[in-house]
């Protein structure tokens, strides 16, 4: 079994403290708030959607909606700053500042893949993201061990990954969200394999992040219990084709 050591732990944030991967400031304290102006994308000469606009602030969310191939993913990626490819404005709001693009280290980013390296186990994986993407606020293993405690993994904290369900897996990618320091969450499909009571878990973790003045924008198939999020549904912003 690969094990991840303290050594090791600290050669890795060494070298992110002296590379150009910025440790969390304090400006992920700063972003207050997001503007979407009249997004549109459209893919092989068919539009996803056209003329999105929203509006969230501290301890708001979006819940995105819609069929298979509306452009959920597509959406959120753009939000996210990992797309480009569309039309429209994008404004992040820091206190009295507006920027067309989020700091990444104030993003927390979880898409259809959990980012679960099998080989490892729950706490060398979360032990590995940790000095990756949290350098400045080193965790301890029993801050690590906690989050999956938490999260429903208490007895396979040192398994390694490839002997657990889809939804152990899942877990173990969603226990990040108990150790992040970011101030917005971006989350596709977070129920994916969840059962019921991972489901109101994870659900309570975004209410409590909200309290806290966080940000979350989030796609499901399945109605959220959050009268927090405004609702968005991508069939409402959908014109067919795009001549050419």
């Amino acid at each position: 079994m690969i094990r991840v050591t303290h050594n090791f732990q600290l050669t890795v944030r060494r070298l992110l403290l002296s590379s150009s991967i910025d440790p969390i400031n304090n400006q992920l304290s700063a972003v207050t708030g997001l503007e979407l102006n009249n997004i549109s994308c459209e893919k092989a000469y068919r539009q996803l959607f056209s003329g999105v606009s929203a509006s969230l602030s501290s301890g708001q969310g979006l819940h995105v909606a819609g069929s298979n191939g509306s452009g959920k993913t597509t959406l959120l990626k753009i939000i996210a700053g990992l797309s480009s490819d569309y039309h429209g404005s994008i404004s992040w709001r820091c206190g009295d500042d507006t920027h067309p693009f989020i700091d990444k280290s104030d993003l927390l980013y979880l898409g259809h893949l959990t980012g679960v390296k099998s080989l490892l186990s729950p706490l060398e994986n979360l032990t590995w993201w940790a000095s990756l993407c949290l350098p400045a606020y080193p965790l301890g293993s029993e801050e690590i061990s906690h989050a999956l405690q938490q999260i429903g993994l208490s007895s396979e904290l040192d398994t390694p990954c490839h002997f657990l369900s889809a939804g152990q897996q899942r877990r173990v990618a969603l226990a990040r969200l108990l150790l992040s320091q970011q101030r917005v969450w971006i989350l596709d499909e977070p129920f994916t394999a969840l059962d019921h009571s991972g489901i109101g878990q994870i659900e309570d973790c975004i209410k409590r992040h909200q309290s806290a003045g966080g940000i979350v924008i989030m796609t499901s198939h399945q109605a959220v219990n959050n009268s927090e999020l405004f609702h968005l549904d991508l069939a409402d912003y959908q014109q067919g084709p795009v001549s050419c």
